[in-house]
């Protein structure tokens, strides 16, 4: 594997620091914790369902094995979405409604090409 030069450190560097202060992005890709026995008694649920879906199927009892049906996919749903906590951090960029408001209605490309020229000027590129 070959090393980074000292340019693509800087600008991987700077992507790092950039992806850290964009709160929306953040909350996208936030990996919440989901609870262990929730997933557990998800996939548990859904054994169940299975089971009375064969049961239904074997006994020719179409209305049995559609709520084995239903029942897997309730667990299935339930242990997959549960909530998850966003940690926010508080203050720094994007505290306020107004630049938000604002950002939105700007082009992404336009906001993109600012950020850039930006950086330019800073001397970060």
């Amino acid at each position: 594997m070959m090393p980074l030069s000292e340019y693509e450190q800087r600008v991987l560097d700077q992507l790092e620091r950039d992806l850290g202060t964009d709160p929306k992005l953040g909350r996208t890709m936030a990996r919440g914790n989901r609870q262990r026995g929730r997933i557990v008694a998800g996939a548990l649920g859904v054994v169940v369902g299975l089971g009375v879906v064969l049961i239904g199927a074997v006994a020719q009892m179409i209305p049995v094995g559609i709520a084995g049906f239903a029942l897997m996919l309730a667990a299935a749903m339930w242990a997959m979405f549960t909530p998850r906590k966003h940690f926010a951090k508080a203050g720094g960029r994007g505290s306020s409604q107004a630049p938000k408001k604002q950002a939105a209605k700007e082009p992404f490309m336009r906001r993109v090409e600012e950020r850039l020229a930006r950086r330019r000027e800073q001397g970060d590129l």
